[in-house]
């Protein structure tokens, strides 16, 4: 299982995937918003979402759990 976690403080502009959705490397999982920059958080292996830990308008800091992907 992979975590994926904020590289960044931001807030949580779109959630495009949901738990249970089947992902390839490089799908867009979720979309970020800092400093007025669009941060898009992508899938780094193929496999199935297991979880999405946020929802739109949240905001995270560095480390936070954003998505659990098997």
């Amino acid at each position: 299982m992979a975590e994926i976690r904020a590289e960044t403080a931001a807030s949580v502009w779109k959630v495009t995937a949901r738990a249970g959705d089947t992902v390839a490397e490089g799908d867009t999982l979720l979309i970020l918003e800092s400093m007025k920059m669009e941060i898009p958080v992508l899938a780094e292996d193929p496999g199935r979402i297991v979880d999405i830990a946020v929802a739109e308008g949240d905001v995270v800091r560095e480390g936070d759990l954003l998505a659990v992907v098997e």
